[in-house]
């Protein structure tokens, strides 16, 4: 029996066809659920802030960002995407990446507050190495948040992979921060994160976390990221 061959011309209409029906109706994969992490911490042990204000702090602002991440994530599975007009791709992208890294800086500004703890060796080093001194990275990480007091936004310690070195950043909206950087050690500075106990004395919430922050999740981040 001879064999049966489809023009060429009819073969590329039916892939690009088919590459069409792909493009504009992707199966697209549930995304998984973020988990909210627990407080890493007794809200009661903590000296220098009150159980409410942290408490209050979780529930709201970390819990609400980990609960938009998940309810974004799932709207934007679900979109028509062909059908979708670019500003609704650009809003839901744009509040994806707010609620993903409030939460990310959320739980790094958390793990800072549990029992106090020195820099490992390693992280020390690097600091002197990169700042000069502790005491230097220090002054320049509280002239930061001071300089955010009465506004918002972060100051976080991050090691950046594309320079092989620790920078302390800037942070704002939740969004702008470092390319190819891993935070370590994170300062919340919107208002829901002192006012309730320091008022508008912002500089002196600043101070207080500088006494009591512990590095022990920055000891273990910073093995990770950079070793």
């Amino acid at each position: 029996m001879p064999e049966l061959t489809m023009p060429r011309r009819t073969l590329m209409l039916a892939a690009a066809g088919a590459a069409t029906a792909i493009v504009s109706n992707p199966a697209a994969a549930a995304p998984e659920k973020p988990t909210r992490k627990p407080l890493p911490f007794d809200p009661k042990a903590v000296s220098w802030l009150s159980e409410k204000l942290l408490t209050n702090h979780f529930e709201t602002n970390y819990s609400g960002a980990v609960n938009r991440l998940g309810a974004i994530s799932a709207e934007f599975a679900g979109l028509d995407l062909a059908a979708t007009p670019g500003y609704r791709i650009n809003g839901l992208k744009r509040e994806e990446l707010i609620a993903w890294n409030s939460m990310i800086l959320h739980e790094t500004y958390f793990a800072g507050l549990v029992a106090k703890e020195a820099p490992s060796a390693p992280l020390a080093q690097t600091i002197e190495r990169d700042f000069g001194s502790l005491d230097r990275w220090a002054a320049e990480f509280a002239a930061m948040g001071k300089a955010l007091g009465g506004g918002s936004g972060w100051v976080i310690l991050a090691w950046s992979r594309h320079d092989s070195r620790l920078v302390n950043t800037w942070a704002s909206d939740h969004t702008m921060t470092l390319a190819d950087s891993a935070p370590i050690l994170a300062l919340d500075m919107y208002e829901h994160a002192y006012q309730l106990d320091f008022g508008p004395k912002a500089a002196a919430y600043v101070d207080a976390f500088m006494q009591a922050v512990s590095w022990r999740n920055a000891n273990v981040a910073f093995h990770r990221v950079a070793t």
